[in-house]
This record gives structure tokens, C-alpha cells and sequence, in this order.
């Protein structure tokens, strides 16, 4: 177990949260949820013990061992990949190192044959003899080839040191996992490894994320930072959205009795533990919820974007025709002879083993550069608006948002209306005078955004839309664009995103492509498909 009590932290006069007391128990998996800025990354340091609060203290159980997932890419770039993982459990490696050190010396004495015993029996009682071959099952896990094992990390892509890094927290069964972003660089089947695996682990998982599909596969509970205050809800993520709006929607409804909130309530929590045993964590998540209070949910007071797309001109019959694509990256091919024609309503999420694939895809269909060989043509209705994953040029400007956004606005120019679509991104009040080039990437996100927005195109085109957004404007992103009349293009690592908005899976790979017209889940679940997948990558399925 691990405990916060009476935690306080402030930066200056800006207070992040104000004390705060928390267990944290074992068998339980608990999302930390806030909006950009909240604290997230520092509460879960200061559990680590990174950070010092001001007041307060975290007490952990004697005897037991925390495992944090590293944010530093380049601390172990000298260390073997392998040896990096078993230093995930620092008591082992220290023994490890210091039985291997007495080994070594070339006078070995009967002194150092006594020390050498005890460690060797200390090292016997970790279960030090089955580490390497342990920490070889969670590299090949999480897609690191055997072959990849006895290099330096230094030698690894920043994605294959996301995974060394993940394994080396994993390793060795800690009694307290602490991960922050867990899920970032990981493709769809690591990820589904990773939730199988934290789904039997049986101590204290901790968890910062913005997938909400992992949040819903892992959690117990679900750990709130809002307004200064950190609170504790049973259950997933979508359970604690669903009834703090539920909750915020009775607080609005003044005339409605006490005995009728707290049915509808009542028939809410009885619903939700009905569609949990559904889940893979049916029986615990199950319990859980039946033995919730009604009075344990609380509305929310997280504000959400307001973003709706509309149509500044419905598209007619003829929408995007694709023929033999192809491009080629410093020598490597991306994707050659791609056809395909887009169909009035179509959603398609674009999926490839490499991102800058459905990047350059997208990159020449908005004309910012050309493809190798083929053509594609869009239909004379069309207007497209885009939402690149590389952002920076659009704000090396020295302009506040008004007049940022304001360029972008062909006939209307008008403070107010200008202000309109900015105020339901959240820019409100003094901040519509914030400069451009000083944003941070989830402000810079929502005013790309608000550019869609005005513009009223009718096929957008979205290369990694949730990357730098909360919770709460994927959120409000995601039933935008299930809501949309019109057509979408996207590529996104949101399982949940993927899954609610796409109509159609478009992999794309070197050696050719798939086209199916089916919802993301039905793709991935297919054996047919994956059957397609084999013979389309050949031996680079799992690579």
C-alpha cells in the first residue's frame, strides 16, 4: 500500500493541490485524469518521490518495491538493452553486480567465497537466475527482437527505447507501478500486451494516460485532479464521465426531487455493472461498482470544448480518387502504387507500421508536397480542412489569436465572430490576446481547430488530432466528428477514437496495401485480415 497525506503543493501563489489524502491499494489499478496543466506528472512524482511537496508526506509500506516508468531516453544509452531492464530492480542488479565483481578478482580470497555465498543466496532468493530470461520474455512482449537484446539502448529508435524503458519498469514484479503515459509510441497489439499484462498483475498500478479505451481495459478506479483537490471514484474512466455528466445534469435540473436523482442514479450504476462483465476485468470491476454509494458521484466541473464542424457546402457524389501513389522518404518507400476512391460519408483511418507513411499521404493530398509517381483528383465540391501533426510553421508569428485566426477567415472579419470560434476552444477573456508563437502544443492544437472550424470544409483531413489535447477536448473531439455529415481522413493512435469514428481501414505498407470496409475492432479481431496483414508484410508483421 501507498499512502498521501495531507499533501500540499504550490508553485508561488498557484497552488496545484491543496491537502490531499489518498490510499492506494493492492489489486488495483488507479487512472490519474486532469486537464492540461492540473498536475498529473508532478502528483505521480511526488509519489515516486522525484518531487518534495510542501507540505504532507507519501508513506509506502515497509518492505515493499516501487517500479516508476522512466522519462529520460538517454539515461541509459551506454547500458545493454537486456541489462537495462534487470536494473529495474535495483536490489537484484546490486547484488548481480557485486557477486560478479568478486568473481573477477584475481585474489580471490576464502573471505570473498564466504560474501560471495551470502549474495549468491540472496540473489537465488529474488529469483535472480530466471531474470535474464525473464526480462527477454518482457522485451519480446513488447516488440524488442531477440536480436535487439545485447545492444547498447543507444544503438535503439526513440520508439524501441519507449518499449526497453516500459520493460524495465514492468520487470521483476514490483509491489507499486507507477506509469506516466504508458501507452505513447506503442502500436495497437503492444498496447493490448500491455493492458493483458496489468490485468494480472496483482499489486498497485498508478497510471497517467489520455487513451481512454486503456483507462476503460485497466482501471479500478479513476483519480481526479480538478480545481486543487484530488479525489478518488470507483471505477473506469468511462464510468466516471458518464456519471459526473449524469450528476452535473441533475445539479442543473433544480425542480427534480431527491428520490428521482437518486433512482436515476441508482439504475445508472446498475446499468454500467451489467455492460462490466463484458469487460475483461468483468468480476472485480463488477463488484466494485455494486457496491457503490449513489452519493459517491459527484458532478464535474471540467469544462469542454464546444467543437462542432459544419458544412459550408455539401459535397456531391464525387469525393477523392487515389491512383498509384507513391513515395519514397531519404531512399526508404513509404507506399507505391496506392489506389483508392473515397466515398460521399466515408471515415477511414489510415494505419501503417510507419507513421511518416500516413503522414506524407496526407502531406500530398493537402498539396504541401508531391508524391514519386500517380495522381488523385477531388471532386469539384470539395473543400478541405486539415490538422497537421507538425503545427510550428503555422505560429512563428507575432500575432495574439484574434489576429491569428482572423487570417484565416476569408469573408467574415469581425472581432466578435473571430472571438466566437475561438471562445469554443476555451480562449476566453484576456487570453484571446495571448501571442501566438508563445503557446503550448495543446493551446496550439485547439487553435488549429478553431482554423477547421471556420473554414467549413466538407472532408477533413487529421494526422494525429489527439496528440497534445486532454481528456476533455478528445473528448468533446471525438463525438464532433461521429456527428460530422461530412468526410474524414484520419490516422490516430486512440484506440477509442479509431473505433467510434471510422467506418474504414486503410493499412498502408511498402509493399502495398489493405482496404477494408469495416469498424477498426472488426479489423483488428479479423483472422482473414491478419491473414492479408502476413502476406503483406511478410517476416516485418512483428517487427
Amino acid at each position: 500500500m501507498i499512502s498521501a497525506n495531507n499533501i500540499t503543493l504550490q508553485y508561488g501563489k498557484r497552488v496545484l493541490f491543496d491537502d490531499v489524502n489518498l490510499k492506494f491499494t493492492s489489486g488495483n489499478c488507479y487512472g490519474v485524469i486532469g486537464a492540461n496543466g492540473a498536475g498529473k506528472s508532478t502528483f505521480l512524482k511526488i509519489l515516486s518521490g522525484e518531487v518534495t511537496p510542501n507540505s504532507g508526506k507519501i508513506n509506502v509500506e515497509p518492505g515493499k518495491r516501487m517500479a516508476v516508468l522512466k522519462q529520460n531516453h538517454f539515461e541509459f544509452d551506454e547500458v545493454s538493452v537486456l541489462d537495462t531492464v534487470m536494473m529495474g530492480h535495483k536490489q537484484l542488479w546490486a547484488v548481480k553486480k557485486e557477486k560478479d565483481e568478486l568473481y573477477m578478482k584475481s585474489d580471490f580470497s576464502e573471505e570473498d567465497g564466504i560474501k560471495a555465498s551470502k549474495l549468491e543466496e540472496k540473489f537465488a532468493e529474488m529469483d535472480g537466475w530466471n531474470a535474464e530470461s525473464d526480462a527477454a520474455a518482457l522485451l519480446s512482449g513488447l516488440g524488442i527482437e531477440d536480436s535487439e537484446h545485447g545492444k547498447l539502448v543507444k544503438e535503439l529508435n526513440g520508439s524501441q527505447k519507449v518499449r526497453v524503458l516500459l520493460a524495465q519498469a514492468l520487470f521483476g514484479n514490483p509491489d507499486i507501478l507507477i506509469l506516466d503515459e504508458p501507452t505513447n509510441d506503442l502500436d495497437i497489439h503492444t498496447v493490448s500486451w500491455l493492458e493483458d499484462f496489468l490485468l494480472n498483475f496483482k499489486n498497485t498500478v498508478i497510471v497517467v494516460s489520455h487513451d481512454r479505451h486503456f483507462l476503460d481495459t485497466v482501471c479500478t478506479h479513476i483519480v481526479d485532479i480538478d480545481f486543487q483537490e484530488i479525489n478518488l471514484f470507483t471505477g473506469n474512466y468511462t464510468f466516471w464521465y458518464q456519471s459526473s455528466q449524469l450528476a452535473l445534469s441533475q445539479k442543473n435540473a433544480a425542480n427534480k426531487k431527491a428520490e428521482e436523482k437518486k433512482k436515476e442514479l441508482q439504475e445508472f450504476i446498475a446499468r454500467f455493472s451489467a455492460n462490466a462483465s463484458k469487460s475483461k476485468q468483468a468480476t472485480s470491476r463488477r463488484k466494485l461498482l455494486d457496491k457503490i454509494n449513489v452519493e459517491d458521484i459527484k458532478p464535474s466541473s471540467r469544462k469542454y470544448p464546444g467543437i462542432i464542424f459544419t458544412q459550408n457546402r455539401e459535397a456531391g457524389d464525387q469525393i477523392l480518387n487515389v491512383e498509384g501513389l507513391s513515395k519514397s522518404l531519404d531512399g526508404i518507400e513509404l507506399f507505391s502504387n496506392l489506389s483508392f476512391r473515397v466515398n460521399k460519408g466515408d471515415k477511414i483511418t489510415f494505419i501503417s507500421k510507419n507513421s511518416l507513411a500516413t503522414t506524407a499521404l496526407f502531406e500530398i493530398l493537402s498539396g504541401e508536397i508531391e508524391a514519386d509517381a500517380g495522381s488523385f483528383t477531388f471532386g469539384q465540391t470539395i473543400t478541405i480542412a486539415t490538422l497537421p501533426n507538425e503545427n510550428e510553421k503555422y505560429f512563428n508569428v507575432d500575432l495574439n489569436l484574434i489576429d491569428w485566426l482572423r487570417q484565416y477567415s476569408e469573408e467574415e472579419k469581425d472581432e466578435a465572430y473571430i472571438r466566437g470560434f475561438l471562445g469554443k476552444m476555451l480562449f476566453s477573456g484576456e487570453e484571446v490576446f495571448k501571442k501566438a508563437d508563445v503557446l503550448s502544443g495543446g493551446e496550439k492544437v485547439r487553435c488549429m481547430v478553431s482554423r477547421m472550424m471556420l473554414s467549413g470544409g466538407n472532408l477533413l483531413i487529421l494526422d494525429e488530432p489527439t496528440n497534445h489535447l486532454d481528456l476533455e477536448s478528445i473528448t468533446a473531439f471525438n463525438n464532433s466528428l461521429k456527428d460530422f455529415p461530412g468526410t474524414v481522413l484520419f490516422t490516430s493512435h486512440d484506440h477509442e477514437f479509431t473505433q467510434t469514428i471510422a467506418n474504414r481501414v486503410i493499412e498502408i505498407h511498402s509493399n502495398g496495401f489493405l482496404d477494408k470496409l469495416m469498424s477498426y475492432d472488426e479489423y483488428i479481431e479479423s483472422e482473414e485480415v491478419e491473414q492479408q496483414r502476413q502476406k503483406l508484410y511478410g517476416n516485418l508483421v512483428n517487427a
